[in-house]
């Protein structure tokens, strides 16, 4: 199993950090133990200071592929979740002033917080997908999958010319505006078009 993470996927999130809209998805990796599942409490690690949530919408791939047309892509996954994308934000900024890869910021062991996953079946369509991430009790991002610069099907196709997709990969299709840094003992919900997802705790 390996994470697919998309970058700069919302017009506004880029522009928050000063980055460019890109042409393409931007596409990044976590390994699997970047997981984090069930809910399980994040302890904040040593070798940053500066740790930022990302709530995303994530996709669970339930069969093989690879150089997937995009009128086939729906079908490559059947299921959708949420993640938090935690980001050494620090790390990130030094290692891209110096034109060095981000692994070490966003790579990192339990980096990659993963919800339970609903039947897209059960969903509205996926473009008309709200989410939101609340924290300590306050609204911190809210978005929806209609302000997508690239949708699921793009992002499967994009990637599927590059990497072969394989049953139970799942991909962060990236983040709305509204990041932040998150600190001990803070308390993270995150729901999915009304579906309660996320709820655990930061030490």
């Amino acid at each position: 199993m390996k994470i697919i993470a998309v970058g700069r996927n919302y017009a506004a999130h880029a522009k928050e950090l000063n980055n460019a809209i890109p042409e393409k998805p931007v596409i990044f990796l976590k390994p699997d133990t970047a997981v984090l599942k069930d809910n399980k409490p994040f302890y904040i690690p040593d070798f940053s200071q500066d740790i930022h949530f990302e709530l995303e919408v994530v996709l669970k791939i339930c069969k093989e592929g690879k150089h997937i047309a995009e009128k086939f892509a729906h079908t490559y996954y059947d299921e959708i979740g949420l993640g938090i994308d935690f980001t050494a934000r620090d790390i990130q900024a030094d290692h891209k002033t110096k034109g060095l890869p981000w692994e070490l910021a966003k790579a990192f062991d339990h980096s990659a917080a993963v919800s339970s996953f609903i039947p897209k079946t059960e969903l509205p369509a996926v473009d008309d997908l709200t989410f939101e991430l609340w924290i300590d009790g306050e609204l911190r991002q809210k978005g929806h999958t209609a302000d997508m610069m690239f949708s699921f099907d793009k992002i499967i196709a994009f990637v599927s010319q590059y990497i072969t997709l394989k049953k139970g990969d799942l991909i962060f299709t990236g983040t709305p505006e509204g990041v932040g840094q998150i600190f001990a003992n803070n308390h993270l919900k995150g729901s999915l078009a009304g579906h309660e997802l996320l709820d655990f705790h930061i030490k």
